[in-house]
Formats: structure tokens, C-alpha cells, sequence
């Protein structure tokens, strides 16, 4: 890679151990992937925050890290484990042990955002700007919708691009890997935002390249059926970006039978003792919808609604927090249903959930069994 004068002074540790480690991790990378360079960012969103994540070794590092290191870009960053307003029966260690990392970041600098969603709360930079993001959903959502570049990042490199405000120029940061070889044709009309979901889920196990075409499923989509897409891509394999219309040269199809295939893997149970709404974190599109299903109704079961503080905020001004709310469910703010200690075996056999995503960890790490239905279905069966 070419590095700058002031670049290779920053990795020989010249301006101090942390960033030197930054860069490293930049160079690192940049050198796997072919990059001739780093370029300027201008957002970086770090994941990492939740302790059920990233456990000792994490918070410790962050610890030492942040003793030295500062952001230089707008930095935002994923959910932590739990509602800092909600502490139920969580164990002390785990609170204390959150509480640092949350410390670590806000001594860098970060915007204690705790989102998953960051272009559904901050102002999106214009088109062709490059960011960093390490939340797989906003690094698919922002590649495909918004045209931000920026490669599925992973925690350490996300923050390596907060502290210098560079990335490597390489994958997704390059038109010419934009570009789809792969189309993936749908054979079915879809009838919820969870057979998005499931698309999603097969895409990403079905395309190696970084990006997919995505045809019969018409030239625009909602934002909730964007997210769930989004999500599924992000959690199942390294794609990290989708076009609408059949522009690839490999065609796969997309059916009954292989949606039926990823619902048999990821929907482990007929039931469920609780329900989690929100993984990507809800956003007003679907609180409102939200609202609407569930007026006059209240649900039979738990039900927590995941979603970040601002939208929260932004709900609440207009009610329909108030809305939700007399339903029965009960809002979890800054969190999100993946690896929550709120929802785990020792609580829980299992859970009903809209999300793919949400599915897919609560089988792997929360060992939780999901019974996985689309959110009307949900508030029809679990309601009165």
C-alpha cells in the first residue's frame, strides 16, 4: 500500500501506541484486500458495544485504548446490551462490566447513539461518501439505498477508522465491485416483510461476490421491507450490497422451496414465551404500523419492542409510544433482542420474533428456540 508521510509516521507509533495499532489494523487489512491507499471518511459506526459480545477481552482492550485514542470523524455506535432504565434482575457484574465499555467509548469522543439503524437518526452525507460502517444491516442499507460506500466492517476495523478518519480503498469503496455478477430471481409474490427477510438470509449464503442483483420484486421497496432484506443479506454471508433488476450474468433462483429452507433452519419452535420486536431496531415506519395493528387490543404474552432512543424520543413527541404502550408492550431502548441477557435460556425456552436476523441469533448464541412469524401475524395470534 502507499501511505502518506504522515501515515507512516503514524504506524511507526510517532503520534502514540493506539493509533499506531489503528493503522496497523487498517494496513492489515488493506493489504488482503488489495488497496493501493487509505481515503478520508466521513462517518465511522462501531459495533462492539454490547459485553455479551465482545466479554473481557473487549472491554478491557477499549479500556486501554481509549485512554489514548480520540475520534476524528463522526463516530456513532451500535447497541449495548440492555436499557439503562430497565435493569429487571441483570446480574451486577454484567451492568458494571457494560457500564465501562459505554465509558470507553464516550471517552473517545463517540455519539452515544446506541442504534443499529444510524440512517434512520443522523443526516445522511451526500451520495458517493465514503463511511465505515461495522453494523452489517446499515453497511448493506446504506450501500444500496443511500449510495455511501462503505465495506461490511468489522468492529476493530471500524474503530481503526474513527480514530484516523481513513479506510482502505478496496472492495465496496470501488464502482467496479458494485456491480452485480450474481442475480437472484424471485419466483413467488411475497406477502410480509419477513419473505424479504428470508431473501435476505439466502442471498447472503447463496453470493460469495459483494454484490447482488435482486429481480422480481419490483424497482422500489419500503423502508421496512428494505431493513429486513438488509438485515438478512448482512447476517447469513460477506455480501454487503444489493441492486434492484436483473443485471447479473449468474442467475440463482429464489422460490417457495428456499424460502420454506431458510424458515425450517431458523424457525425452531411453534411458539413462544415471549415476543421481541426489533432487530434492526424498529423505526417510526413500523411503530406507527405498529400502533395502528394493535389499537383497541392488548397482547396475551411479553412483548418488548426494541428500539433506539431517538426514535423512541421522536415517537413519544407524537404519541405513539403512548399508543403502543396501552397495548402491553413495553419499549427497551439503546438495546437490541441479539444477545441481550433480557432473553436468554435461563429465562426462556422461547421466543416469537419478526426478524431473521434476531432468529438466527437467538438459536446460535442466545440458545433460544424462535418461532418466526411476520409482525401482522404476530399481533393477530398473540392479541385480544
Amino acid at each position: 500500500m502507499e501511505l502518506t508521510k504522515a501515515e507512516e509516521k503514524a504506524l511507526r507509533g510517532e503520534r502514540g501506541e493506539a493509533l499506531a495499532s489503528a493503522y496497523r489494523i487498517l494496513v492489515s487489512i488493506g493489504e488482503a484486500t488489495g488497496a493501493k491507499k487509505l481515503v478520508p471518511i466521513k462517518w465511522a459506526h462501531v459495533s462492539g458495544v454490547n459485553y455479551n459480545t465482545i466479554g473481557d477481552a473487549g472491554m478491557q482492550f477499549l479500556d486501554k485504548f481509549s485512554r489514548d485514542a480520540r475520534v476524528v470523524v463522526k463516530t456513532t455506535v451500535n447497541p449495548m446490551g440492555y436499557d439503562r432504565s430497565k435493569p429487571e434482575d441483570l446480574s451486577q457484574n454484567f451492568i458494571d462490566k457494560q457500564a465501562s465499555i459505554v465509558r470507553s467509548y464516550e471517552r473517545m469522543g463517540v455519539e452515544p447513539s446506541f442504534t443499529c439503524t444510524p440512517y434512520e437518526v443522523f443526516d445522511i452525507p451526500p451520495r458517493g461518501t465514503a463511511v465505515s460502517f461495522a453494523e452489517s444491516n446499515a453497511a448493506v442499507f446504506s450501500n444500496s439505498l443511500l449510495g455511501l460506500k462503505t465495506n461490511k466492517e468489522s468492529a476493530l476495523s471500524a474503530l481503526a477508522s474513527s480514530v484516523t478518519g481513513l479506510a482502505p480503498l478496496s472492495d465496496l469503496r470501488l464502482d467496479e465491485t458494485r456491480n452485480p455478477k450474481v442475480s437472484i430471481k424471485i419466483d413467488f409474490n411475497f406477502e410480509s416483510e419477513l419473505d424479504f427477510g428470508l431473501l435476505g438470509y439466502f442471498a447472503g449464503k447463496a453470493v460469495k461476490d459483494s454484490s447482488v442483483a435482486l429481480a422480481g420484486i419490483g424497482d422500489s421497496l419500503s423502508r421496512m421491507q428494505a431493513k429486513a432484506l438488509s438485515a438478512g443479506i448482512g447476517t447469513s454471508g460477506s455480501c454487503g450490497m444489493f441492486s434492484l433488476g436483473d443485471s447479473g450474468n449468474e442467475r440463482i433462483s429464489f422460490g417457495r422451496e428456499e424460502a420454506k429452507s431458510i424458515m425450517d433452519e431458523l424457525s425452531t419452535a411453534e411458539d413462544g414465551d415471549i415476543i421481541t420486536l426489533g432487530s434492526p431496531q424498529l423505526g417510526l415506519e413500523e411503530l406507527n404500523l405498529l400502533a395502528e395493528m394493535t389499537e383497541g387490543k392488548k397482547f396475551k404474552k411479553r412483548c418488548m419492542v426494541f428500539c433506539s432512543r431517538a426514535i423512541h424520543n421522536q415517537a413519544a413527541k407524537i404519541g405513539l409510544t403512548g399508543r403502543i404502550e396501552r397495548s402491553g408492550a413495553e419499549f427497551m431502548c439503546d438495546s437490541c433482542t441479539c444477545l441481550t441477557p433480557y432473553v436468554d435460556k435461563d429465562k426462556y425456552d422461547s421466543v416469537v420474533t419478526g426478524s431473521v436476523k434476531a432468529a438466527y441469533y437467538m438459536n446460535s448464541s442466545n440458545k433460544v428456540k424462535v418461532a418466526l412469524k411476520d409482525m401482522k401475524t404476530i399481533v393477530k395470534e398473540y392479541t385480544e
